[in-house]
């Protein structure tokens, strides 16, 4: 909220004149409000492992994120760049592969990386657009310089906590919100169906019948999938719900079988089609693939993508940017070494107390080391697995990431922050003005994430 002179930044300047002349207990009660809110309409996230009940409510902060009109104008200019990219990299990885022959990348690097799929080589989706939905995380460090973090483009989550956010936000403080001019999130589900229909396979007359297939209520994110089909005014199936026939999908309904013509997964690749990839996965459908391989029906994002996903593929994005569109990145990487290289490696095993490490195919926070905030045990436990198997690490500085005002136990306070933006693409690019800010509770804590203690903001962009 505040810029490095110590001046209110001008996006928050009615923000900050609310929080001086709002008094301490009208947040506390606001806060049981927004608990009570969230419990009624069920918003929870599971965690694995912990023993017990693992649905939980998600951590969500009474204190909004703003981002400027100009700053929003910079930011999606250069995620529309980027996950173009990535969709072109997708494309030509599973066809030409003239970035692997142009020395781009190594090959040994990607066709032997567990995400790359040979199943899908020489696949045409439609469109050749294989990320639909991606959501890419950013950090800002000082005052205006925004970092790519990570791209997520297989099964990214977290929208519906950004709309429940903003749907809470707006029955907590209407006032606050007539005061500024919030741009609108709401319109997602509507961008979200009209890009599934963008990928209808040629075969599909008239509307096409769009489904969202989930894993089961037992799955992190169950809440999400309900939340979006319902939103969509969609089906919500799992693979049990669905079979094949006659190079076709349907779906058991109480009116008879209706085939299906766009999958919107939630399911990891493994588990799609027992009769081409895990042959124990209950959660599938057999036969899918040939359906998908043959065009006549249409999966998002497409089966593959994962390869997208890995944070040592990440590194070389600005590099496919300048291969495939002569152009130079709008979003910066953050620094990355790759343990898999014997310079960076011996680096990162020197400086183990100074950086962030990360498996190359983790998410939700899991399988990181966080150096500075490691015990010396932790580091040499975490330093052992690199020495194991180096290539399964990439490592990257402690940034001093920003801060935003935060409504904690003892009152407002700086908490570190990131923030997830969503992109939609099909027939056109379509990013909602908005996204999810994840918060780290925790004073001090650089880990965003819900399974790590992490909570939510509601993320205002102005308008102007």
């Amino acid at each position: 909220m505040n810029a490095g002179d110590d001046s209110i930044r001008e996006a928050y300047h009615g923000l900050s004149d609310w929080l001086h002349w709002t008094p301490p207990d009208h947040f506390n009660l606001k806060r049981r409000e927004a608990e009570v809110l969230f419990r009624r309409l069920g918003i929870t996230f599971a965690v694995y492992g912990d023993g017990g009940n693992p649905e939980r409510l998600i951590p969500f902060d009474l204190i909004p994120r703003i981002l400027s009109k100009e700053e929003w104008g910079f930011l999606e200019a250069g995620l529309e760049q980027r996950v173009r990219v990535l969709n072109m990299f997708l494309a030509d990885l599973y066809h030409d592969q003239e970035i692997l022959r142009a020395g781009v990348l190594p090959e040994r690097f990607v066709l032997t990386n567990d995400f790359y799929l040979p199943e899908m080589q020489g696949v045409r989706v439609p469109g050749d657009t294989y990320t639909h939905i991606a959501g890419v995380d950013l950090v800002r460090v000082g005052e205006n310089d925004f970092y790519v973090l990570e791209d997520n483009a297989r099964t990214p989550s977290g929208v519906s906590y950004m709309l429940e956010n903003r749907e809470i936000m707006m029955r907590l403080f209407p006032d606050l919100f007539a005061s500024h001019s919030v741009a609108p999130v709401e319109t997602y589900p509507d961008e979200l169906l009209e890009t599934l229909c963008d990928a209808a396979p040629a075969c599909c007359d008239g509307t096409p019948t769009v489904a969202v297939m989930t894993p089961g209520r037992f799955n992190s994110a169950y809440f999400e999938h309900s939340f979006l089909a319902d939103k969509m005014g969609v089906e919500l199936v799992e693979g049990q719900d669905l079979f094949v026939k006659d190079d076709t999908v349907f779906m058991r309904t109480t009116r008879g079988p209706q085939r299906v013509d766009v999958i919107y997964r939630r399911v990891d690749d493994a588990f799609l089609d027992p009769l081409v990839f895990n042959p124990d996965s209950v959660l599938g459908v057999p036969g899918l693939m040939n359906v998908y391989r043959s065009g006549r029906v249409a999966i998002a994002n497409a089966v593959g993508t994962g390869i997208a996903d890995d944070k040592a593929v990440y590194t070389y994005v600005p590099d496919m940017i300048r291969f495939y569109l002569d152009e130079e990145p709008i979003l910066k990487n953050v620094p990355t070494w790759r343990c898999e290289a014997e310079d960076d490696c011996a680096y990162v095993l020197e400086h183990l107390p100074e950086l962030v490490v990360k498996e190359v195919h983790g998410s939700g926070g899991y399988g990181m080391l966080v150096g500075p905030a490691a015990s010396k045990r932790e580091r040499e436990e975490f330093a052992a697995r690199i020495k194991a198997n180096p290539c399964n690490y990439i490592a990257q500085p402690t940034l001093a990431l920003s801060t935003c005002p935060t409504f904690v136990e003892n009152g407002i306070a700086p908490r570190h922050v990131d923030f997830r933006p969503f992109v939609l693409s099909g027939k056109n690019v379509r990013i909602v003005k908005g996204g999810l800010t994840r918060v780290a509770l925790r004073s001090g804590s650089l880990v965003v994430n819900s399974s790590q203690g992490g909570g939510t903001k509601d993320t205002w962009v102005l308008s102007q």
